[in-house]
C-alpha cells in the first residue's frame, strides 16, 4: 500500500528523533567524545543501520521517508529508487516497495570485475532516480552517486535521508547547485530537542552537545 497521509514534517522529525533515541542510534559523550571519519572530535554519534533490525521503527520511518517524497518532490516525480551503497539499499528497497518503483543500487566505485558497473540493478535513459540514503553530513557521497546515476542517462534530482545532521553551512546549497534537492525526517536539532524533552542525558552532555552543534568547526572537549 503507497502512504500518503502522515502527521506534519515537523511531527514527523520528533519522532523520528524519538525513535533514533530509543533504539540507541543516537551516542552522546562529552567526556569522551568520538573521532568521525574527518578525524576531527564530536560529542555525537549516529548510528541509522541499527534500523533494519527494529521492525516496527524501519516501517514506521519507511512510511515517513515515502510520503515525505510524495509530499516535496512529487507524487509521480520518480521513475526508480537507488539505495546508495552499503547502509542506503535496504531503505532504498523499502522505500521503492512503498512507492511502487523499480529499485537499483549504486557502488560507492566500480566493483573492478565482470561488467565493471556501479549501478546494479536495471535503471535506463531517461529513468527520473531519487536517490536514498541512511543520513548525510556534508553532501559529498552524495554527489559522486547522482554523478553515475547520471552517466546511465538517467536522471537524478532528489536524495532522501533519514538523518541530516544539519548544522555545517552551505550543504543544502552544494546540492541545489549541483540540481538536488534534499528531503530528511530529522536532523541533529530534533534530536537534541527531543533528549531535552525525555530528560535522556544529564544537562552537562546537552549543554557541550549543544554547544558543537552551534559551532561544530570550533569546538574542542572541555
Amino acid at each position: 500500500m503507497i502512504p500518503t497521509s502522515f502527521p506534519a514534517k515537523d511531527e514527523i522529525a520528533r519522532l523520528t528523533a524519538g525513535m533514533l533515541l530509543e533504539i540507541g542510534a543516537i551516542d552522546f559523550n562529552a567526556s569522551e567524545p568520538f573521532t568521525h571519519a574527518s578525524g576531527k572530535k564530536a560529542p555525537t554519534y549516529v548510528d541509522c543501520r541499527k534500523l533494519i533490525s527494529y521492525p516496527r521503527i524501519r516501517s514506521t520511518l519507511m512510511d515517513f521517508m515515502a510520503v515525505s517524497i510524495m509530499r516535496e518532490a512529487g507524487f509521480e516525480a520518480f521513475d526508480n529508487v537507488a539505495g546508495g551503497e552499503t547502509a542506503g539499499i535496504p531503505f532504498g528497497a523499502l522505500v521503492a516497495e512503498r512507492l511502487a518503483l523499480p529499485m537499483t543500487y549504486v557502488r560507492k566505485k566500480p566493483k573492478g570485475y565482470g561488467r565493471n558497473a556501479r549501478i546494479e540493478g536495471v535503471m535506463t535513459e531517461g529513468q527520473r532516480v531519487i536517490l536514498v540514503e541512511d543520513l548525510t553530513t556534508d553532501g559529498g557521497s552524495k554527489l559522486s552517486f547522482v554523478d553515475a546515476i547520471r552517466e546511465t542517462g538517467a536522471t537524478c534530482s532528489a536524495t532522501a535521508v533519514i538523518f541530516y545532521y544539519g548544522i555545517f553551512e552551505g550543504v543544502e546549497q552544494t546540492l541545489a547547485d549541483h540540481g538536488v534537492q534534499l528531503i530528511s525526517l530529522c536532523t541533529w536539532w530534533d534530536v537534541l530537542a527531543e533528549a531535552k524533552a525525555r530528560g535522556a542525558y544529564d544537562d552537562a552532555t546537552l549543554t557541550a552537545v549543544e554547544a558543537y552543534l552551534n559551532d561544530p568547526a570550533g569546538w574542542t572537549p572541555a
